[in-house]
């Protein structure tokens, strides 16, 4: 499964400290930055899921970050401050903040609260998502029920094989490398090689449809349904 991306934008370094190691403890990957320009130049690089962003950095305001990644890149935001005046609040929730912290904080607090924007957000695309995806003229993948159908018949699939499958069916035409597939679909401790990824896409192949996932040589693989 795909650890959540967060990038924190923070010019303190023993606040990044403490934010990085208890993320990281969480299971989330964790990146630092220490100005704004470096922040921005991040984003477009890792593509995070969350930001945690302070008011007062050396080279710009924290609200013109805001502002530019509510309009440009709509990934949630949450704000840190040393400052406990409600106009700052109120100015950063109309900037497209998802929540605001004053310093000092309990780590606790922020972790609870940046779970409560991720879930949010995992609720409204599990909404979004199509229940039923279909793959040609003859294959379905039922989400609710974590089924294939294959001419209206049922196809058993592995739970790491339909894993697999709704991988390459929300990404079609990307070209996956096998190390991304793993860290997808496979916890990141898990302890087997590469070739387990092979051995399920074959599995899949033959129990689906032989020509369903292509193979890019010395890439990994790509959907073709």
């Amino acid at each position: 499964m795909e650890k959540n991306k967060i990038l924190i934008i923070e010019d303190e370094e023993s606040i990044c400290d403490i934010l990085s190691y208890s993320l990281r403890k969480e299971g989330y990957s964790v990146k630092c930055v220490f100005t704004g320009k470096e922040g921005i130049e991040t984003i477009e690089k890792m593509n995070p899921n969350l930001i945690i962003l302070d008011i007062m950095l050396p080279d710009m305001n924290g609200f013109d970050i805001c502002k530019i990644i509510n309009l440009k890149y709509k990934i949630p935001v949450l704000m840190l401050t040393a400052r406990n005046d409600i106009v700052d609040k109120v100015l950063g929730l109309e900037l497209g903040a998802d929540d605001y912290i004053t310093k000092p904080f309990d780590i606790r607090e922020v972790i609870a609260r940046m779970k409560v924007i991720l879930r949010r957000l995992e609720n409204i695309k599990d909404h979004n998502k199509q229940e039923i995806i279909y793959i040609g003229n003859d294959i379905k993948l039922d989400r609710l029920s974590r089924k294939i159908y294959k001419d209206n018949k049922e196809v058993k699939l592995k739970p790491k094989e339909y894993d697999l499958l709704l991988l390459f069916c929300e990404n079609k035409g990307r070209v996956f490398e096998r190390e991304d597939i793993l860290d997808r679909v496979w916890d990141m401790d898990f302890e087997g090689d590469l070739r387990t990824i092979d051995v399920h896409v074959q599995r899949v192949r033959k129990k689906v449809d032989p020509n369903i996932i292509e193979t890019i040589y010395g890439v990994g693989y790509r959907f073709r349904g």
